[in-house]
């Protein structure tokens, strides 16, 4: 069984990374997907920690920014070649994972936007970006993917609606993934029930993060769920998404990653 869980670490801060790493080194699934990464302290402790461990870690650059890291506790193969073609890269980690038939993983961290007009093109300008990755890459990849992250956008038919917040372009997002057959893990598994991955002040609900899956993938997902620990417990603002595919895959040697004992905080 293959399983994948990404999570919006909201730019962990050095003390804060300690429970961060407390709830994710006892979760079962082999690859980590974590979005909002830093060049900050937190983010280089929670790395190093797995990368000590035996895991693979993966964290392209991004001086200044918010980034994607992987962490696989299963043998994968980096792909820069694929996030070389997003208007951001660093926002981005791609790899091939060794299962049989292999899977494509692409995690992402769309940018956030208010409505200042730099804000605004840089958001288009990346996910038009993406779009056209996928859509470049060959059928059999694409029927392989499994695309995921925080994706900063919420559908069409989204409960709360939220009317004139959202440009069409961040809505086109979702019909350029139905366009190239990638299914939505959650509105695959539980049609209909509403998730909320992130909250405002105001207590109003968005689903930013997803995990969507190509068409070779769709028959074999056994479970996906939305996990609300992180933001109920004061880790980071976002829950996580989990999915778990029926796929054949060897393991790493990680070694037990001790307990931590820091307690949480968002500052």
């Amino acid at each position: 069984m293959l399983s994948i869980l990404t999570l919006n670490i909201q730019a962990t801060s050095r003390r804060r990374a300690d429970a961060l790493l407390s709830w994710l080194s006892g979760r079962p699934e082999q690859i980590l997907l974590l979005t909002e990464t830093s060049s900050g302290d937190g983010t280089a402790h929670l790395l190093d920690y797995f990368r000590r461990a035996g895991c693979q870690v993966h964290h392209p650059p991004l001086p200044g920014d918010r980034g994607t890291a992987m962490i696989s506790r299963v043998p994968i193969t980096v792909r820069p070649d694929i996030t070389a073609g997003l208007s951001i890269p660093g926002r981005a980690v791609a790899a091939t994972v060794h299962t049989d038939p292999p899977v494509t993983v692409l995690g992402v961290y769309v940018p956030s936007s208010d409505r200042a007009k730099a804000k605004v093109e840089r958001k288009r300008a990346f996910v038009a970006s993406l779009v056209t990755v996928i859509g470049d890459l060959t059928a059999s990849e694409r029927a392989h993917l499994v695309l995921g992250g925080d994706y900063n956008v919420i559908p069409r038919d989204h409960q709360p609606t939220y009317p004139g917040v959202w440009l069409p372009f961040e809505y086109d997002l979702f019909d350029a993934l139905t366009a190239a057959e990638l299914t939505d893990v959650h509105d695959h598994l539980a049609p209909g029930a509403q998730q909320h991955s992130w909250f405002g002040r105001a207590g109003n609900g968005y689903r930013f993060d997803y995990l969507h899956v190509g068409t070779a993938l769709r028959d074999r997902l056994r479970s996906g769920s939305y996990l609300q620990e992180p933001r109920e417990q004061r880790l980071t603002d976002h829950a996580a998404v989990t999915l778990d595919l029926d796929l054949k895959v060897h393991t790493l040697d990680v070694r037990p990653i001790p307990p931590v004992v820091e307690p949480a905080t968002l500052f």
